[in-house]
């Protein structure tokens, strides 16, 4: 056995026992209690523990019964109306500390015994965040086992999006990069993957077909690639998206156009397989929300409406879940339950988690951040910007270069925070019905435990893109 394992092995307080790539439990409670600290090394180290730390809690999570798993079925199932529609699936981009907020949502969730809930991340988040698939994999399904959650674990992949600077530029580089990642991400337990080429739509074309033509051609074509790619016995849920958030609200002509050349695209590319189980869709919120020049957010005004009309027709028409929506983290918390009544399938929330990071860490580390994005970020300062307005868009990009010390603040400074987003997670559950959802992942998942591949951990990380014109 090498030493890189041992050491492992001995963080864990010899909890585990590898023997070439099998990995036993040998003492699940000494396990949970010390699996934070295979967590830091996956996330700060930067030798072969890093691979085999991943490794070893992807293997022991799987046999203490967590498992990465599809929401598909769960979805179809609301499609075909066998699933009631008491309950919104909240997505939650957790950037910054993603082991520790996790574990927050794992404790509200177990009080409630909710099972329909999804931990994603976006293409852009991974560079700015420095966080690869596999990486955030390992925090999820950690915070799984350090608070005794048993079952399926819903780990999402955002806005796979294409960049339609670059897929200008070079369509078929643009297009291989987004199959790339798709690739990572599958093997790391990505098995619900938001496929976002509505960048590429052309409202400038004469109709609403053409405008949809290729972005339902081009997801089409990555779903087939999902599809041909997926592991056996699982069918990795696929989100499609008719527009770019904070643009023009969707209709349902656009619905139509898009979800009908999708399908006469899979028939042909995949006959006999499975499409879309949800489509995102634009009700005009924007990712992140607008910040007055006070600092404060502008009113968000969601088109409720068009979440249920469009929920309606891609249920009853295309026998998806219903309709995703996006950039919901600055809504007033009493509008939350808007989505449960209108029908939505799924709400997408990242910025308020990262508000609260910011919020609740000691206030010389946060200067500190600041003082990094005066330097590191000014170009992002626009004319008349306050500096509550910069701060404010900017900040995310901190996370990540500020990671290691992020992990490294006091216990009780992270006790703060993670109690902050532990009620804040108690208050969504609630709005948005997950009370009880557990009984139906329970009824319509279906336990496929895929073991992991050493090859896929033990590896050279890599290196981060540009992403700033992607969308979270």
């Amino acid at each position: 056995m090498s030493n890189p394992i041992k050491e492992l092995l001995e963080l864990v307080d010899n909890s585990l026992s590898v023997d070439g790539a099998n990995v036993k439990v040998l003492d699940a409670n000494k396990f949970r209690k010390n699996i934070g600290k295979l967590v830091e090394r996956s996330a700060l180290a930067s030798d072969s523990s890093v691979g085999w730390s991943r490794y070893l809690i992807r293997a022991a999570a799987l046999e203490l019964g967590v498992y990465p798993a599809s929401i598909h079925d769960l979805y179809m199932a609301r499609g075909r109306g066998d699933a009631p529609m008491t309950f919104t699936t909240p997505a939650f981009n957790l950037r910054a500390l993603s082991y520790h907020s996790a574990c927050a949502m794992f404790r509200a969730a177990n009080k409630i015994n909710a099972g329909a809930f999804i931990f994603e991340l976006a293409r852009s988040e991974m560079s700015y965040t420095a966080q690869r698939p596999s990486e955030y994999a390992t925090n999820i399904l950690a915070a799984a086992v350090a608070e005794g959650f048993v079952g399926p674990v819903f780990i999402q992949g955002d806005h796979f999006q294409v960049s339609a600077k670059r897929y200008a530029a070079d369509p078929a580089a643009e297009l291989q990069a987004v199959r790339d990642l798709s690739l990572e991400s599958i093997a790391a337990g990505f098995y619900n993957i938001d496929v976002d080429t509505s960048t590429l739509v052309d409202i400038n074309l004469p109709t609403v077909d053409e405008q949809q033509a290729l972005n339902s051609r081009l997801s089409a074509e990555l779903s087939t690639f999902i599809r041909d790619n997926e592991p056996q016995g699982v069918t990795i849920s696929i989100g499609g998206e008719i527009g770019e958030v904070g643009t023009t609200n969707s209709t349902e002509p656009e619905l139509r156009a898009y979800m009908n050349a999708y399908n006469a695209q899979m028939k042909t590319l995949s006959p006999g397989k499975s499409g879309l189980s949800k489509i995102s869709v634009l009700t005009g919120t924007s990712h992140g929300g607008t910040v007055l020049p006070d600092g404060s957010l502008a009113k968000v005004n969601i088109a409720f409406d068009v979440l249920r009309d469009l929920s309606r027709v891609a249920r009853k028409e295309y026998g998806m879940g219903g309709t995703v929506q996006h950039g919901a983290s600055t809504l007033p918390e009493e509008n939350f339950n808007q989505f449960v009544q209108n029908e939505a399938i799924e709400v997408h929330l990242a910025t308020n988690f990262t508000t609260m990071f910011f919020d609740n860490v000691p206030a010389e580390f946060k200067q500190e951040m600041y003082a990094w994005l005066d330097a590191n970020a000014a170009g992002d300062r626009k004319p008349g910007m306050t500096d509550e307005q910069f701060y404010y868009k900017t900040r995310k990009n901190a996370v990540g270069p500020f990671k290691a010390k992020s992990y490294a603040l006091p216990e009780d400074s992270k006790d703060k925070l993670v109690k902050a987003w532990e009620a804040q997670f108690d208050k969504l559950f609630n709005l948005l019905g997950v009370k009880d959802t557990k009984q139906y992942t329970d009824k319509f998942i279906k336990p496929v435990k895929i073991q992991p591949v050493l090859a896929d951990f033990v590896k050279e990380d890599l290196a981060a893109e540009d992403v700033s014109d992607l969308a979270d």
